[in-house]
């Protein structure tokens, strides 16, 4: 096993280089305002039985949550998706889908998921753009990992100290956790981000497993180019170095932040069961000089709620809403069941946002109109569903001859990436709720009262029996009156037989 602890902390906010103590396996120094970034590195033989028989049948797995608490970074994790637990899923070649393994495994690890196999919950994704895409997708609503930290904490922690615990508790206070997979390299890696915020600057580590710890900050190395990010700080390998070493260097990195620009989300009023959602955004600049660039937005919609291909298939109405295209939509998404008859998980949908002609830091706005599925009965006639916000971001081209080779902080596979060819840099608006901080939209939905159905129900039944009874005095009254067939009818027939 190998383990990597980064320290991100601004300029301001640093430690003496002096004041950081190496003793053997361990590291000790003052508290430090920071973020912090753990990622482990896990053979298969390392992992649990159940976990290593499902990656043994994979050719990738992708597992990346993301809080529903909005933040800033202050290191290269930029990259941004819509709160909440997303899943991207490629079986091995020739082997059948494996939901009997991968759903019940989620739901132990997460809690419980409207998961019930492969072919039933994921959506397909496309591999006829670009091949780098996985082949099947799920996302849930997911708020906390409280369900998470106690299964590591189960299943992990098999010593008596509490060091494991404690990590495994502090996931529920992440504001991102991945785990990765894939076939070529054959490790696992679990990666978790924790927020700019005081950081205890003490870390201990196994003699059997390597362990590397930086504290770092922003710089701007000589001849940095817009793609790269710059970083300098103190690095350290425990249990092999005597003190800090300094480090100055700079990474290619495809997810860039938007400096100074952000977006808002919001349902208009009335919501009804036709919502429009409208994004504001800050500025209409691109963050870069030269290069095509263009701004989108990637939604992932719960299968409550569902945007329709059709309706943005009209160039004239998309331009109404400050919207140039639909770029991609998840299929299938059927446009007429109720939510209770769908088993999938939803649709995710990317749509190329059109901002005005006058590029400058005035907010603009564009509305997205999305519709809401017939949802099973409840009491008092209102069920609630959460909706989560967005990712905004700018896809620029980057100069021919660019190459993004893995950095030491990249994450990829994050659904909307695949979409875009591999020289395309991603520079990311962050969120900016109006109130609190909570990036999932709550919609109150109409739906039959459980209260008051016995009355529907009974009306129905007496509306039913009522009419039927009228038409059963209509025939007798008609029958009391002239008998079966009119007698005058009879007569005529006989003069006409003589």
């Amino acid at each position: 096993m190998r383990q990597r602890i980064t320290f991100f902390h601004r300029h301001e906010h640093g430690v003496d280089p002096d004041s950081l103590k190496l003793a053997g396996r361990s590291i000790a120094g003052p508290d430090i305002i920071a973020e912090r970034e753990d990622r482990i590195t896990l053979a298969l033989d390392e992992l649990p039985a159940e976990l290593r028989d499902l990656l043994q049948e994979s050719q990738e797995l992708y597992i990346r949550w993301q809080s529903p608490v909005a933040y800033q970074t202050v290191g290269p994790w930029s990259s941004r998706l819509p709160p909440g637990l997303h899943v991207f899923y490629t079986p091995s070649n020739g082997r059948k889908l494996e939901g009997e393994r991968l759903c019940p495994l989620l739901q132990a690890a997460f809690g419980p998921l409207d998961c019930s196999s492969i072919s039933d919950s994921f959506t397909k994704l496309p591999n006829d753009r670009f091949s780098h895409s996985t082949a099947y997708q799920y996302y849930q609503v997911l708020e906390s990992l409280a369900q998470f930290a106690s299964y590591i904490e189960k299943r992990a922690c098999v010593s008596p100290g509490s060091e494991c615990k404690e990590r495994a508790q502090r996931l529920a206070k992440a504001n991102s956790v991945d785990f990765s997979y894939d076939a070529v390299s054959n490790v696992a890696k679990v990666t978790a981000l924790w927020p700019n915020e005081p950081q205890p600057l003490s870390v201990d580590s196994h003699p059997d497993h390597r362990a590397e710890v930086g504290i770092m900050t922003p710089d701007i190395p000589p001849h940095l180019e817009q793609h790269e990010f710059g970083v300098t700080g103190l690095l350290s390998v425990l249990g092999q170095d005597t003190k800090p070493s300094p480090a100055l260097f700079s990474f290619p990195s495809r997810h860039k932040s938007a400096a100074g620009v952000s977006f808002a989300s919001g349902f208009l009023p009335p919501s009804g069961l036709h919502p429009t959602m409208q994004l504001r955004v800050s500025s209409s600049k691109p963050p870069m000089e030269g290069p095509y660039c263009s701004l989108h937005t990637y939604l992932t919609l719960p299968r409550a709620i569902f945007a329709d291909k059709y309706q943005l298939g009209d160039g004239l109405f998309l331009s109404s809403k400050n919207l140039t295209s639909l770029r991609y939509i998840s299929q299938p998404v059927d446009l007429e069941a109720p939510d209770y008859a769908i088993k999938l998980w939803g649709s995710s949908v990317l749509l190329e946002l059109q901002p005005p002609d006058v590029q400058d830091d005035r907010p603009w706005t564009a509305e997205i109109p999305l519709h809401l599925r017939y949802l099973s009965p409840a009491e008092h006639g209102y069920r609630s569903i959460h909706v989560p916000w967005p990712a905004v971001f700018w896809a620029c081209t980057a100069e021919d001859g660019t190459k993004f080779p893995s950095n030491p902080f990249d994450r990829v596979n994050l659904g909307y990436d695949g979409l875009f060819g591999q020289r395309t840099i991603f520079w990311h608006v962050d969120p900016r709720p109006e109130s609190g901080g909570n990036l999932y939209h709550t919609i109150r939905v109409p739906v039959l009262d459980l209260l008051k159905s016995s009355w529907i129900s009974a009306g129905t039944a007496a509306v039913v029996l009522a009419g039927f009874l009228f038409v059963v005095f209509k025939l007798a009254s008609v029958y009391l009156r002239s008998g079966y067939g009119s007698q005058e009818a009879e007569k005529e027939s006989d003069k006409k037989r003589q």
